[in-house]
């Protein structure tokens, strides 16, 4: 134990805090295998928090934080299986050498019954990508597997989860308790898919991670341009993934794919909070280490999909856009005639209007703005972008480069109208504003 001396209560409630946000994926995955139940393996490690809460302010943090945690964790599901009559053929069998003799005890038996569960946890790391699959299974909604996630994976609060979403706080524990409530339902097996079942299970860990991040990256809603919380929770769930999951090509694009975009967001802020676009960023603001991070891990799914021959995954190919700005030392500098190229392979490879407008830009800066203008045109009817704030801001930028400052004024005012974000509300009415002026 740490001399309790000098440390308060409060020191104490910020480290198991901190111990709860490092440890918490791991308990409840291992709980999970035990109990064969995610609500009730939380449940489980919720109690060994209480515990904690009640234990260490008076005596002391242990020196294995983690391992308190764990021990006194098995030990309440050693409880529960005892009181349920859940204990596994072995357990049967530990029971009938306990009364033959051959082991006295109520603490005997405790001991015995701990290294069956010890055995049972095996490798946390396997744990911990079963936990990931679960969570993020396709039988949840979207919005459930995201909750979920940063709940069991995050560590975060249903308070915290709400406050990063501005959703109300009820409405985010009734999200988590509906999804657990499914997977139980529907009997979700507590393990990593395999064969033809991997691939698309993969597709949708990676789709709410990336979720995730993009919410902290640029907010779809509320007063804030950036949440830096979201960002960094996505990014540490990217790393996990990528250490559980080597061999994934994806992964690693997903990875790199955050870590650079992540690199540019000092400079993404003003000194009032206001937006600050691409190509006006000050480039020595960038995060030079989370940029060599990303490149390295676009070079490990490079040369994993090498091995195979397959093309690179959608992921992968945004990080190699990304990093095209990455290696840019000043707007100028940008091969944007290779990012075009890059998001022809990203359209064919998983088309989307979204795409298009992306390319749509990446052909202006390459070939001028008519050539992406003539895209962007032809995505007005396009249902999906219908509501989309971008596609008007889009066409306003193209609109501005070709001297068409009316045109240019009416689509900014549309893109404001449309987007939910008050910073970058602010911004396109600001640049509706300087149409008006130039006009």
């Amino acid at each position: 134990m740490i001399e309790w001396g000098a440390v308060t209560a409060s020191d104490t409630h910020r480290a198991i805090d901190a111990v709860w946000r490092i440890e918490s994926a791991r308990l409840i995955a291992g709980l999970t295998r035990i109990v064969r139940d995610l609500g009730l393996a939380e449940e489980l490690a919720q109690d060994a928090l209480v515990a904690a809460l009640e234990q260490w302010p008076r005596d002391g943090i242990p020196r294995n934080p983690g391992a308190w945690l764990m021990t006194t964790a098995k030990r309440r599901a050693i409880d529960l299986l005892r009181r349920q009559q859940r204990l596994d053929q072995r357990v049967a069998e530990l029971g009938r050498d306990l009364e033959s003799g051959q082991s006295t005890g109520i603490a005997d038996g405790d001991a015995a019954l701990e290294a069956v569960l010890d055995e049972a946890m095996g490798s946390i790391e396997d744990d911990l990508l079963r936990l990931v699959f679960t969570a993020c299974h396709p039988v949840l909604s979207t919005e459930s597997r995201v909750a979920l996630t940063l709940r069991l994976l995050g560590g975060l609060t249903t308070k915290e989860i709400a406050r990063a979403y501005l959703a109300p706080e009820a409405t985010v524990a009734q999200r988590i308790s509906r999804a657990k409530r499914t997977l139980a339902e529907a009997e979700v097996p507590f393990e990593v898919p395999y064969g033809d079942e991997l691939a698309p299970r993969l597709a949708s860990v990676l789709e709410v991670v990336y979720l995730i991040f993009n919410e902290g990256y640029s907010a779809t809603a509320g007063d804030d341009w950036i949440r830096p919380g979201l960002c960094e929770e996505a990014l540490r769930l990217g790393r996990i993934l990528a250490g559980l999951a080597p061999q994934e090509p994806e992964v690693h694009g997903l990875l790199a794919l955050m870590e650079i975009q992540a690199s540019r967001s000092a400079a993404r802020i003003g000194p009032g909070g206001e937006p600050v676009l691409l190509l006006d960023q000050d480039r020595s603001r960038w995060d030079h280490l989370l940029i060599r991070r990303g490149l390295a891990a676009l070079d490990r799914a490079q040369a994993l999909v090498a091995r195979t021959g397959e093309p690179l995954g959608s992921y992968a190919l945004q990080a190699a856009i990304a990093a095209c700005h990455a290696r840019a030392r000043t707007p100028d500098a940008t091969d944007w005639p290779q990012i075009a190229a890059l998001y022809g392979e990203l359209a064919a490879l998983a088309p989307s209007p979204v795409v298009e407008l992306n390319r749509a830009v990446a052909l202006s800066m390459a070939y001028g703005p008519e050539q992406g203008l003539a895209v962007v045109d032809g995505l007005l009817a396009e249902p999906a972008l219908r509501g989309y704030h971008l596609l008007p801001s889009v066409r306003g930028d193209l609109l501005v480069r070709l001297g068409r400052f009316a045109e240019a004024q009416r689509e900014f005012e549309r893109a404001a109208g449309l987007t939910r974000n008050t910073r970058e509300r602010e911004l396109l009415l600001r640049r509706a504003a300087d149409c008006e002026s130039a006009g």
